[in-house]
């Protein structure tokens, strides 16, 4: 199974650990604007993933992957991102960028 994750900068981030195998990584811009990075991977074994508050404040949440949408493939994540981030004519991009590090959480 495969599973998207997302961190939007400034908001929050999702910490990939060692039972999530990261096979890619895309940042989407919406009119020249960084507004999202996406990690697809492959879950492994079911986990907690965290999820970090950024700013003054911020909190660690450790969600189930039970939460997380699932794929067959890594395509059908791909397919899944590309439909997410498609708005017509708008000025919307996906592009490839470096994969996260995992923690050893």
């Amino acid at each position: 199974m495969f599973v998207i994750l997302t961190s939007k900068p400034g908001q929050y981030r999702t910490q990939p650990n060692a039972d999530i195998a990261l096979c890619e990584a895309w940042d989407y811009h919406f009119c020249g604007r960084l507004l999202a990075h996406f990690a697809v991977g492959e879950l492994l074994r079911e986990t907690k993933v965290q999820v970090i508050e950024e700013g003054p404040g911020g909190t660690t949440n450790r969600v189930p992957s039970k939460f997380l949408e699932r794929f067959d493939s890594l395509e059908q994540a791909r397919q899944e991102l590309q439909h997410l981030c498609q708005f017509g004519a708008l000025d919307a991009t996906l592009t490839a960028a470096p994969l996260p590090a995992p923690s050893a959480a």
